[in-house]
């Protein structure tokens, strides 16, 4: 698997990872959602979808598992003036069904994984434009857990009343062509 740790100068060992141990590339994990939040969709303008890791615990990665998880009062902010760091709130993850004393709280709030130049972009979009962020989807990439965080700009009654409007539209065209 590995060359050895201490070789002399005159050998060339080189560190070989074999194929069975490398991890897989994001595109070519597979993806297993977990939760939807369609509810964005009917409310919001999506400007930009991010793709960020979020933290949890144990718990937590087994609740979700089981699928449970809620995402419809979520949404994603920056606590403190000075960080970078980016908070989910209200993201509710039912507790684990045969967890002990050390279960996690439901509606805890959970820090996003993202890099220090996604969230500086994220930062003075939501601050100058007043967008905001708001999850769409929670799953697992592999064995890691995701979340798809979108920067939104809330619709209008009238908005929402078009969109209805061409989604009805769009399913009888559908509906006759069949």
């Amino acid at each position: 698997m590995f060359a050895p740790r201490f070789a002399s100068p005159q050998s060339k060992a080189t560190f070989v990872i074999s194929p069975a141990h490398t991890m897989a590339a994001p595109a070519d994990r597979p993806q297993k959602s977990i939760a939807k939040n369609r509810r964005a969709e009917h409310e919001y303008f999506v400007v930009q979808r991010i793709e960020a890791g979020i933290v949890l615990t144990g718990t937590e990665v087994k609740s979700l598992r089981a699928g449970k998880a809620n995402l419809s009062d979520a949404y994603a902010h920056f606590p403190e003036k000075k960080t970078d760091t980016l908070i989910l709130a209200n993201l509710h993850i039912s507790p684990y069904d045969h967890g002990n004393r050390e279960n996690h709280a439901p509606l805890r709030p959970r820090t996003l994984l993202v890099s220090r130049q996604q969230a500086v972009k994220l930062r003075q979009q939501v601050q100058e434009k007043g967008l905001t962020l708001v999850p769409l989807s929670l799953y697992f990439s592999g064995p890691y857990a995701k979340v798809e965080l979108a920067v939104v700009k809330g619709k209008k009654l009238h908005d929402k009343r078009e969109s209805i409007k061409s989604r009805d539209a769009e399913r009888s065209i559908r509906r006759m062509d069949e």
